[in-house]
């Protein structure tokens, strides 16, 4: 160990009495100074305490402490100054920190297992690092590696100053992983900032690990050996035999399926191991399946594919790229081509199945019924689907002009050039092994003797009610006649008439419906209907209002109704009104005291039989109406053939008076009226309305005005209501009068004074100017024109003669 010296300087003072004392770092051994001052001026000296190197007291302002070679391990000098008597503060220390330390150049590694540091896997094992006579050790640390990598640190909190023997254990526990590796251990004692940080590395141990054997076997493909399929681990490399049902397989021989089963495997290495292991071969997938499969609809089927293969491929049937899954029983929307995939692990097959379901002839579509003008052509198609392709067969009226086509699977009609004995019914037959369905179409001729071919005169019955009696006739079309077999009558709930002709009750049928009824070899049966009105003209018509009111109120919606009673049929009634000798609008009408919701005889088409109808209008008057004349016509139009003018009646007219509230004339009668004291003024309240209003004012009570109907004379202020009021509404206009003070007989009286004052004074000084222009003498003598002399007053006139002025 070389030898060196320290050298520290404390200063010492009462200034800095308080200060942390400074620190020193010493190799055992070496020499150490440290040197103690102070800037004090009034002390008696310093000295050092100390058990190496101590000094007396010296006046002095610094002074070393130094110790050639430090041994003593818990020294501990102290720094001291003595004040003079006369200071004012006490003898102080300072106590510097001297740390001795020692450190090994070499550590030693040591393991609890034998010198070749080999250890089996997972049993714990001690590694034991000893550093020799070390100090301070609370500064050691302890750095354990394993390999490259720091696994474990080691400190130590002995206070202890002087030097020990100190050994760190780490604690392994070794896996499989840490064979081979290394391990040492490092010693580092770390006195910085004073002093220095050191360190020594044990040397490196290399450890083995013994494991296993273990033997670990995964799928093995169908071709591959055990040796390939099975991974056999552990340290010392075992070596492994292999047994099935007792007897030695050759690892490297190939395996097929049929090795599959149970293995035992005898395993030599670190130890001897004896396990079982399930040994599972892997092949690809195997799918047979037949090409073709016929079945029948709704019947469980027995379709099935062999499918071989390990792991077990999954099995997907797919049909138009999606999939599905084949029901138990098939139907015919099943039928079609399949492509059947089985997969697993190492790959998929695919085959493909034509499957055919056998069903009966489905329900025939696009048979319709058809209308074909007369002369031209139409086709009816016959379609249904069946498997096997169903078969068709027609039944219809046998004609020249038909012609029938099979193509594709469809039967189709041609009708060329059609006549009326192409209409009627064509039923269409589609059968196969399965079974049989069939549809019927009609087909209409248009223009083909479609309207039934029988007259009846008149077309059109109209007959008065209680009038003589009438008869329609019914006989076949002359082109037709040879082929009427019957021809007959049937009225509504009645029997049968066996005549070509039919008579009316005018007392009762109202409403019988009466049918002419043909039958036809051809055509077959047909019918016509005579159109019969039996009429009745109404018994009485009147107007009315709605509520039954003598007057109605200005511009407040009313209603007028017009009863007719007993009239028929009420379908052809219409009903006009009039106002004075204008004619409104038609109104609308409905069963009297009938409520269609809950009667179904309410509705005026359909009844036939006499009825009370009303028909409502609906109005507004004003004042200008005055007293308005309302009345209401029925008419009952029966067309072209009932009788000419059509017969009608007129209610009685219906007299309206307008009522209207009161307006008062405010013209008369402004809102603010100004009244001179002691004259009154006269308050004219007027207002028109009907009934004719009556007219009442109002005011508070001290009032003593002079009332005359609506006039009222007020000779004082205030306000004055006037209250015009009668049936309909009443109306108030409020006047304010307002009293002032009469003021123009003093007016008066000022321009008299003023008048007379101002007369007084004029004639004052005219006075004077008369006397001092008109009162004086002057020569007329030598007389010359001249200008006008400003001395004299002219008086407005052009003076043509000279004055002089005499004196």
């Amino acid at each position: 160990m070389s030898e060196s010296t320290s050298f520290i300087r404390i200063f010492v003072g009462v200034l800095l009495s308080a200060t942390a004392p400074p620190s020193v770092v010493v190799r055992y051994g070496d020499s150490v100074s440290v040197n103690c001052s102070t800037s004090e001026s009034l002390f008696d000296g310093i000295g050092w305490e100390a058990s190496q190197g101590g000094k007396s007291l010296e006046n002095v302002t610094h002074m070393a402490w130094t110790v050639e070679k430090l041994t003593e391990w818990t020294i501990s000098p102290s720094c001291y100054i003595s004040p003079l008597p006369e200071s004012s503060y006490q003898q102080c220390f300072k106590h510097p920190k001297v740390v001795l330390y020692t450190f090994p150049e070499n550590i030693s590694l040591s393991s609890s297992s034998d010198p070749r540091i080999e250890m089996s896997e997972g049993e714990e094992h001690n590694f034991t690092c000893d550093i020799q006579n070390i100090a301070p050790v609370i500064n050691l640390t302890v750095k354990w590696y394993k390999g490259d990598d720091m696994v474990y640190e080691d400190t130590f909190k002995d206070p202890s100053k002087e030097p020990v023997d100190q050994s760190s254990i780490f604690i392994f526990i070794p896996t499989r992983q840490d064979n081979g590796v290394t391990f040492r251990c490092e010693a580092l004692l770390d006195l910085r900032p004073e002093g220095p940080q050191l360190n020594a590395s044990s040397q490196e141990y290399n450890i083995t690990v013994f494991f296993g054997p273990e033997v670990q076997c995964a799928a093995v493909l169908e071709g591959e050996t055990l040796e390939r399929g099975c991974s056999v681990t552990g340290y010392p490399i075992p070596t492994v035999t292999w047994l099935k049902n007792g007897t030695y397989i050759e690892p490297t021989e190939p395996l097929s399926r049929e090795n599959a089963g149970l293995y035992v495997a005898v395993a030599e290495g670190a130890e001897s191991t004896t396990t079982q292991h399930r040994i599972d071969v892997w092949y690809k997938p195997e799918l047979k399946c037949p090409s073709n499969y016929t079945a029948l609809e709704d019947a469980p089927h027995n379709l099935s594919c062999t499918v071989e293969g390990f792991p077990k491929p999954e099995v997907m049937w797919f049909k138009d790229e999606d999939d599905v899954a084949l029901p138990e029983s098939l139907t015919r929307s099943d039928t079609g081509q399949y492509v059947i995939t089985a997969s697993n692990n190492l790959s998929s097959i695919n085959v493909t199945v034509e499957i055919y379901v056998v069903y009966p002839p489905s329900q025939i579509v696009e048979l319709e019924d058809s209308e074909v003008d007369v002369g031209s052509d139409v086709w009816l198609k016959c379609s249904s689907t069946g498997n096997p392709r169903p078969n068709y067969l027609w039944d219809y009226y046998q004609t020249a002009n038909v012609v029938e086509e099979n193509e594709d699977g469809v039967s189709r009609l041609h009708i060329h050039n059609a006549t009326v004995y192409n209409k009627g019914s064509y039923t269409c037959h589609a059968w196969n092994d399965r079974g049989n369905v069939s549809k019927t179409a009609t087909v209409m001729v248009k223009g083909a003797g479609q309207e039934c071919p029988i007259e009846i005169t008149p077309e059109r019955m109209v007959v008065q009610y209680q009038d003589r009696k009438q008869r329609a006739t019914c006989n076949a079309t002359s082109t037709d006649h040879t082929h009427a077999k019957e021809i007959y009558w049937q009225i509504l709930h009645g029997d049968k008439i066996d005549s070509w002709s039919w008579s009316v009750d005018t007392h009762k049928d109202w409403d019988p419906k009466p049918v002419c009824t043909a039958i036809f070899n051809v055509r077959g049966m047909c019918q016509k209907h005579l159109n019969f009105t039996l009429y009745k003209t109404p018994d009485s018509v009147s107007v009315s209002t709605v509520d039954n009111l003598s007057s109605v109120v200005e511009d407040k919606e009313f209603q007028l109704q017009c009863d007719i009673t007993n009239v028929a049929p009420a379908g052809n009634l219409v009903v006009q009104w009039y106002r004075g000798n204008t004619t409104l609008s038609k109104g609308s009408l409905r069963v009297s005291g009938c409520l269609p919701e809950n009667n179904t005889n309410c509705d005026i088409n359909a009844v036939r039989s006499p009825l009370n109808v009303l028909s409502t209008i609906s109005f507004t008057l004003d004042r200008n109406d005055k007293s308005a004349e309302f009345r209401c016509e029925a008419i009952l139009d029966l067309g072209a053939e009932g009788p000419k003018p059509p017969p009608n009646m007129m209610s009685s007219p219906l007299n309206i008076t307008v009522y209207y509230k009161p307006s008062i004339n405010t013209t008369k009668l402004p809102k603010r009226i100004p009244v001179f004291r002691g004259y009154p003024a006269e308050l004219v309240c007027e207002a028109e309305g009907h009934p004719p209003p009556k007219i009442e004012w109002l005011y508070s009570e001290d009032k003593v005005p002079h009332k005359s109907g609506g006039t009222l004379m007020v000779y004082e202020a205030g306000r004055y209501t006037c209250n015009a009021t009668n049936e309909v509404e009443s109306a108030y206009h409020a006047v304010e009068v307002i009293l002032k003070e009469d003021y123009l007989p003093l007016i008066a009286g000022f321009v008299a004074v003023t008048v007379v004052a101002i007369s007084i004074v004029f004639l004052f000084i005219y006075s004077i100017y008369y006397k001092n222009t008109k009162m004086r003498r002057y020569s007329l003598k030598n007389a010359k024109l001249d200008t006008q002399s400003g001395n004299v007053a002219h008086y407005g006139c052009d003076m043509q003669f000279p004055m002089t002025k005499l004196s």
